[in-house]
Formats: structure tokens, sequence, C-alpha cells
């Protein structure tokens, strides 16, 4: 695909010894913000965000391998979100930026965070924005992320709705209520889909991301636990897994940028009740054969990310939440004003 742009948004093809990226830019000077897209989407989620920069500031938003228009490649999910943010730097190396702003929404925040482990010392400053729990999603409870079992029943790749996963595929941009892209966006991206300017766009990035086993959603493995599936060890959904992504150890760091962290109280997605989390499907009855929260307790991913927040503070580092009322997963669409305007003081520090 070609990605459409918004007037004053350029695309460049950066090659590095890693992929093929597609970058788009906001030209500028001085130090740039990154913006890191999140799953089922790609970085053109983030063009007018871009263009609200103040005048003069750079920035760089680039599609992850398997989204929008950079290389697919397979990804390997035993390193949790590694490989996405090794592409990440690789193209801020290869186009010559050594420090950066960076922006990460949801799994994008995942990448972030993982970035902060790798590159603390280049990065001026941390947005994270509905982003995953540090300890992935699904499969862990309590504030400490405790895992629920050894195996990671209910996480990963056989958590995708199979019908969505084909529509995907198919390139659906119909309104068919149930599981097209369209309707998945309007119910769980942002809380007024109705208020919010280029629909088709969004729908667009959507349907950029690539389906397979080693891209969206990944492969899974059977197990005797409820619900009957596990994390595999490929594609998308399993890099979330908490076998594999435990991303906590930003508390720990003896650099620590400033954070910022912004939310919508009404997230479908990340949220301590979400509608993507099995368990808490399961809770609800939409799932059968629940076997109870001793066994397979919802995960508290707002609680989670927190809790390792205030560890951050409590080591040296700072950070502000801003949770907005009557706002979905996409803060930065459901609320564009107060998020450029958030987004704007805080990189100015």
């Amino acid at each position: 695909m070609s990605a459409t742009l918004l007037d004053g948004i350029v695309a460049h093809s950066v090659t590095t010894p890693r992929l093929t990226a597609n970058v788009l830019e906001r030209a500028g000077e001085g130090v740039p913000v990154v913006f890191v897209h999140g799953n089922v989407s790609s970085a053109q989620f983030y063009m007018p965000t871009m263009l609200a920069l103040p005048a003069g500031v750079r920035a760089l938003a680039i599609d992850l391998r398997g989204f929008g228009d950079s290389e697919t490649l397979p990804v390997d999910a035993t390193r949790g979100l590694r490989d996405f943010a090794d592409d990440v730097i690789s193209v801020l190396d290869a186009l010559g930026v050594d420090r950066f702003h960076v922006v990460g929404w949801s799994m994008g925040g995942g990448v972030t965070m993982q970035l902060m482990l790798d590159h603390a010392a280049r990065i001026e400053s941390v947005t994270l924005e509905s982003p995953v729990s540090p300890y992935g999603f699904g499969g862990t409870h309590g504030p400490g992320g405790t895992p629920n079992d050894a195996v990671g029943a209910g996480v990963g790749g056989g958590a995708a709705n199979p019908e969505f996963v084909k529509r995907l595929q198919d390139g659906d941009t119909s309104d068919d209520p149930q599981v097209s892209p369209r309707a998945v966006y309007r119910s769980a991206y942002v809380k007024h889909p109705e208020n919010v300017p280029n629909e088709d766009l969004w729908v667009e990035s959507m349907l950029s991301t690539k389906v397979g086993d080693d891209n969206y959603p990944g492969d899974s493995a059977a197990t005797e636990l409820w619900p009957g599936f596990a994390a595999g060890t490929r594609g998308i959904l399993n890099t979330m897994a908490p076998a594999y992504c435990n991303l906590s150890g930003i508390a720990d760091l003896p650099v620590k940028p400033r954070v910022l962290w912004i939310r919508g109280v009404d997230d479908a997605i990340v949220s301590d009740t979400s509608f993507f989390d099995i368990n808490y499907l399961g809770q609800l009855g939409v799932i059968p054969g629940w076997p109870g929260d001793e066994v397979a307790p919802a995960q508290p991913m707002v609680t989670q990310t927190r809790a390792v927040l205030e560890r951050y503070r409590a080591g040296g580092g700072s950070y502000t939440e801003l949770a907005w009322d009557d706002c979905g997963h996409g803060p930065h669409l459901d609320k564009p004003a107060e998020f450029d305007a958030a987004l704007a003081q805080h990189i100015r520090g």
C-alpha cells in the first residue's frame, strides 16, 4: 500500500541493517519527537498530532515491521517487544538522530519502555499514551504482575477473533457492526467516533496490518488450562505475553527520562477491566467455562503501570499521569487539543 498523507507530512523509505522502514516526517529542527504507533495501526494515526506540534519541531513517525509501508518481516515473540524497539533505533541511527523525545501508543508504549531499557541515555522525554502494562497483555494479576500460571493460558495469538483477522486480510472497509475493522475502531479505539475526523484514514491504517503467524496475530499453543490456548513464539500478540514481556525494569534505570502518562478513563483495551482480556471476558460470562478468579483473574493493567511508575519516581525519576474522562483508547484522537497541549508542554520540559 501507499499511505494517504495529510498536507505537511512527507514519507521516506529508510533502509537499515535490520529492515527497510517507512518513516513519516513533519519537517523541523533540533531534537525530534519520535512517534511509535500501536497494534493494528500505523504511523498514519499520528499525523494530526505531528502537525500540531509547535512550529519548528521536527516529528518522525515510524511504521513498525509488518505495519504500514514498512517491510514485512517475521516477529520473534520470544524477544518480547525488542524486535520492534531494535528496528526503531536502527532507523534513528540511519537518520543520524542521537537524542530524541518519544511518544508511544498502546503496544507502542511497550516498545517505548523497551527503548527506555536499552537506550535511556538517548531519550529526552517519554510520553506513554494508553500503554500496554509493563507486564504485557493478559495473564498476570496484582500490581506486581504475578503470572497466573506457568504456560500463559489465554494470552497471545490465540486471543484474536478469527473473523476480525479475516476481515483485516480481506481489506474490509465496511461498517458491519460486528467485527469489521471500522466497527472495532468505533467501539474500541475512541470513545466518540462521531467527533473524530478522518475515519477512512484510520481504517486504511488498520488495514495495513500484515496478517499471519509471523505477524498479526501470531501463532498459539494448546494447553489443558482454560480457555485451551497459550502463547506461541511468533507474531505480534505473543510479544506481549508475560513469558516474554516484562518491562518493569524501567523503575531501576540509572538514567530516568521524564515520563508523561496519558490515558482515557473509558479505555476499552488497556484497563483494569479490559474487554480484550480473555479472563475479564470469562468473568463477564462472554466466554464460557471461566474457572474463577483464583485460577484466571483479570489483569489490572492500569494499576500495574501506576505501580511501576511509582517505583520509577521513588528511584529518582518523575512522571505525570493525566486521566481524562469521556475518553477512550486514543486520547490524541478523542481529545486532540488537550493532548497536543500536554505533549507540547512536556517536550518543552
